[in-house]
């Protein structure tokens, strides 16, 4: 499989506890299996801290590094301080990645960014179709097989398949990405 010329962008989009995140964990899996050079972005309302007290790279952080990069032999850590707490850019966001080593960007969040996405939607939960008012939701991952949607159903739980779906959207360039 050849890699795009640039790199590809799909958000996977829906409400809290529907299963975005099992999803994409299964999916980042089956994607670079079929040799996708796969980058997430994941956003978060909460504090997120991935170094422990006591530790150098947590002690020069809190000294006062507005950037601090832990590089180790099997994975390098790059922390981002910000001034003042603020909502993340995914534009911004986008700019910290290595955009140039990635085939595709998987996004869990940021459901309101007029990028190319997958619904997952569990009727169960009462929530609203999101596909009804984003035009950039391609297809709905669903339990539900009988679901009235005015975009494709993907069978939530064949996440193989839905793989296959993505591989052939960036095969064929659909999921190009595009000024935010």
């Amino acid at each position: 499989m050849s890699a795009s010329a640039t790199y590809s962008l799909l958000g996977v989009a829906g409400f809290s506890g529907s299963g975005k995140t099992t999803l994409l964990r299964q999916l980042v899996s089956l994607l670079t299996q079929r040799q996708l050079r796969v980058g997430i972005i994941k956003h978060t309302h909460h504090d997120v801290e991935q170094d422990l007290p006591g530790k150098d790279s947590f002690e020069l952080r809190h000294a006062g590094a507005s950037q601090c990069l832990l590089a180790g032999p099997h994975r390098s850590i790059l922390t981002y301080e910000n001034a003042k707490p603020q909502e993340p850019d995914l534009t911004e966001s986008l700019s910290r990645l290595s955009l140039d080593r990635l085939d595709l960007v998987l996004v869990e969040g940021f459901r309101e960014a007029p990028i190319n996405k997958i619904e997952v939607h569990r009727p169960d939960y009462h929530k609203p179709l999101l596909c009804l008012h984003d035009p950039h939701i391609l297809a709905v991952a669903t339990d539900d097989p009988d679901l009235h949607a005015p975009v494709s159903l993907l069978d939530l739980n064949d996440a193989s398949a839905i793989a296959d779906v993505i591989v052939h959207w960036w095969q064929t360039g659909r999921l190009q990405a595009s000024t935010i």
